[in-house]
Formats: C-alpha cells, structure tokens, sequence
C-alpha cells in the first residue's frame, strides 16, 4: 500500500502535465492525433475546505488534480483562512429575499475591492421560522447574490454554500437570537 500513494500521486501529477502542455500547444497534440481536437483546458487552482491549494486542469469532459505541493520542502501549500466579515442579512437583504439593497451592494463592492484576500468563501445563513428545505434554498441564494457581488469586482469565490438554520450562532428562541442566526459570513483565504 505504501508504494501505491507515490505511484498514483506520480501518475495524477503526469496527467496535469500532459493536459497543461496540451492547453499551451493544442497543436502538438492535434499533430499526433488522427482526427481533429477540439475544446480548451482550463487550468487553475482549487482550494479545499482547510484552505490547501490543489492544480486543476478542466477539459469539460474529464478533469485532473493534483495538491500542490511546496518545491522546497514537499509540503502542501495551504492558506491562512479567518473570517474576516459577518454581514446581517438584514441589512442585505428584504425579508424573505435574496436581491440584494443598493446600500448592501454597495458595502459589499466595497469591501470585495479592499480586503486583499486571494480568495473568499461565503456561507449563508437563515434563523429557524420556514422549513429547513426552505431556508437551504433561501441561505444558498443568498451566499450566491453575494458571491456574485464578489465576482463583479474581480475577487476569486473558492466556494458558496447555504447552511439554511443548520449552524446558528444562538438558539432560535427570541427575535433578538434569530437576528444573530440571519447572516452571511465571509471567509478569507491570505
């Protein structure tokens, strides 16, 4: 088993080779090929939920991965994570919406153009009062208008997820506690 990690990691790293040579020079590639080629390889790179950066290359088909690693010393390469802002949906958002105020678009414009991080996580969250269907969908809209808000500015969304009343910040009892649990968290990765 031990000598299979480093065969398969050398195998998914030769994989990201060849797709990234083939997105670089398309031709070489068509040149051995005995019928046309078509489509683009996207490379880039995906950061997973612990903040470690991974080389991807997307073909539209099939995609390739592999954890980047420092050069230096073997180690994967992984980022500072913090949440650096936690907006109330409310002054977002109208109730039971998820188009975002002028005033709440334009904080988060604001804030998107000067944080500086490489890249954001946002998380919505809604407090308890409709279903939990309901307020998965309602929270997953809401991470998404602010996600696009980030995307307008040219900031990089590693990810968008809506938690609905799944993770409440304090119990739904009262009107002020349901207040706290309204709310879209942003996480920077630096």
């Amino acid at each position: 088993m031990r000598l299979w990690k480093p065969i398969r990691t050398t195998i998914w790293r030769l994989a990201i080779v060849a797709a990234l040579a083939f997105a670089v020079h398309p031709g070489a590639a068509a040149a051995q090929s005995t019928g046309p080629v078509t489509g683009t390889i996207e490379p880039g790179i995906w950061i997973d939920p612990d903040g470690c950066q991974h080389w991807v290359a997307d073909g539209g088909v099939e995609g390739y991965m592999t954890g980047r690693n420092n050069p230096e010393n073997g180690m994967p390469v992984c980022m500072e994570m913090n949440t650096c802002a936690v907006a109330n949906s409310d002054t977002l958002f109208a109730t039971d919406s998820s188009r975002l105020t002028p005033a709440g678009r334009a904080s988060l414009e604001d804030f998107f153009r000067n944080a500086g991080a490489f890249a954001y996580a946002i998380y919505g969250h809604t407090d308890s009062r409709a279903s939990d269907e309901y307020n998965i969908g309602l929270s997953q809209r809401r991470a998404a208008s602010v996600a696009a808000v980030a995307r307008s500015v040219g900031a990089r969304v590693a990810r968008e997820i809506g938690y609905g009343e799944r993770r409440p910040r304090a119990p739904n009892d009262s009107a002020a506690n349901m207040q706290l649990n309204r709310r879209v968290e942003i996480v920077c990765y630096r």
